[in-house]
């Protein structure tokens, strides 16, 4: 089992050159296909505001969004072009970016999306991650907006709660973890019987059967603390990747994050693998 499919989404914000250097890594670490996604969505105008020119705003839009994707396909490029180990493709679109990108994770093991940001430079909205990692149905990493990662995936911290989003996460971060320096599993108050008699002992067999060493720890803290302490954990650990379930459900035409997802989002320190 390994990535043979990797997905990174590029767009104008200065992190995308990080992102696609990690994308690049991975590719080669896993002789995977790498393809560049460039993905914005183009405001569509009120019926009100076409009949009083609004046509000549949608072809500006839509020129600068022709634009940022040469840009971006430039980028790609350059960086893809360092390594002769990497096969890579592009693929540009103008809808609706929290449906194409979905749709073209599909087809890939991996997605690579960067972390909502704040700053001017951001350009899709805030819950455009999240909404991703709930409709894609493949592992998702998140990228921060700053720092520099030299390494993902060789000491990893695994947060695990014996639920299906979790569940999935692992299951969907073997090759990762296969490869892994050091792998840290940490449950946060855990209870019979979905840990079983001895807390960790299970999740840490089934990983030992598939080549994976681990250390497991227990962790007693209030719910509302665990995003928290989880970074907190990670920089003492020295991780480089965390990975976890990403919770949440759909609300009429909104997607609800759960509280330690919706910390980590918002406060990733360091790279975070997600699946729902």
């Amino acid at each position: 089992m390994g990535y043979k499919t990797i997905l990174v989404h590029v767009d104008r914000s200065p992190r995308a050159t990080t992102r696609v250097e990690i994308a690049c890594r991975l590719a080669r670490r896993f002789g995977a296909h790498l393809i560049g996604l460039h993905a914005v969505s183009v405001t569509t105008l009120p019926g009100y505001m076409l009949a009083v020119g609004g046509t000549s705003i949608a072809d500006q839009q839509r020129q600068a969004a022709l634009e940022d994707a040469a840009a971006a396909e430039q980028r790609f490029g350059e960086i893809v072009g360092r390594d002769s180990e990497v096969s890579a493709e592009w693929r540009s679109s103008l809808h609706d970016a929290a449906h194409i990108v979905p749709l073209h994770a599909r087809y890939a093991d991996l997605l690579i999306l960067g972390q909502p940001a704040d700053n001017g430079a951001a350009v899709l909205n805030r819950e455009f991650a999240g909404r991703v990692l709930m409709t894609c149905g493949r592992p998702v990493l998140l990228v921060p907006f700053a720092g520099e990662f030299a390494s993902v995936g060789r000491r990893v911290l695994v947060s695990w709660n014996a639920g299906r989003e979790a569940t999935n996460a692992v299951t969907m971060a073997l090759p990762l973890l296969k490869r892994a320096d050091r792998v840290d599993v940490v449950m946060f108050n855990p209870k019979s019987p979905a840990h079983g008699a001895v807390p960790g002992a299970d999740i840490a067999v089934w990983l030992a059967r598939h080549g994976v060493r681990v250390q497991v720890s227990e962790e007693r803290v209030a719910d509302s603390d665990i995003g928290g302490h989880l970074l907190s954990l990670a920089s003492d650990l020295t991780s480089d990747l965390l990975v976890m379930g990403g919770y949440g459900h759909s609300r009429l035409t909104e997607f609800a994050l759960g509280g330690v997802t919706r910390t980590i989002l918002e406060s990733m320190t360091l790279p975070v693998l997600m699946a729902h």
